[in-house]
């Protein structure tokens, strides 16, 4: 999964105010009804309140503003993978929403068969998931679900959103369409 994103804004979508190094920024992901790729607003934590998308909000982080160096290629950063999107969202100094845990337990789902990320146990109160980045070798401590059913058609729904699927992709399938795929197994 690959997304074309903006960088990191200079200033804030809400006020126009520039940032300062340091500085606590809210990023959003959202998909505008007129528009077909995903795009990202930064807002200064202080203003995130009045931040209203005209469109369905993604996913959203909390992190530090830091400033481009002189001569850092913007490009590298354009260019948003399920890996990156991953270590955004797994960093500790990150807020998890309900929403950006679904998305980080799937991510990380996703990560571990593509032999990206490796489990490393549970943490010793057994509420969070240990998982190494293996090309860092950087251990992230991610919140232990069970994998429902229901888990996944909200992944669903929440990644037909991310990837631009029309609405009536993005409902969940119904009884019917459990029993045609069981029956169509069986069939073989």
């Amino acid at each position: 999964m690959e997304l074309n994103l903006q960088p990191l804004g200079e200033v804030c979508a809400v006020s126009g105010r520039s940032f300062v190094a340091g500085e606590r920024v809210v990023s959003y992901l959202v998909r505008t009804p007129a528009n077909v790729e995903v795009q990202r607003f930064d807002v200064a934590a202080a203003d995130h309140e009045r931040f209203d998308p005209s469109g369905s909000v993604v996913c959203r982080w909390a992190h530090a503003y830091k400033p481009r160096r002189p001569g850092e290629n913007p490009d590298r950063a354009l260019k948003l993978t399920a890996e990156t999107l991953f270590l955004t969202l797994a960093d500790p100094a990150n807020e998890l929403t309900p929403e950006n845990t679904r998305l980080l337990l799937f991510l990380a789902l996703m990560l571990e068969r593509k032999r990206v990320v490796r489990p490393r146990g549970r943490t010793a109160d057994g509420l969070r998931n240990i998982v190494e980045h293996v090309r860092s070798k950087q251990l992230f401590e991610i919140p232990a679900a069970e994998l429902t059913p229901e888990f996944f058609t909200q992944v669903q729904a929440q990644l037909s959103v991310l990837v631009g699927a029309k609405p009536d992709d993005a409902s969940p399938a119904g009884e019917g369409a459990v029993e045609k795929t069981e029956v169509t197994k069986s069939s073989t």
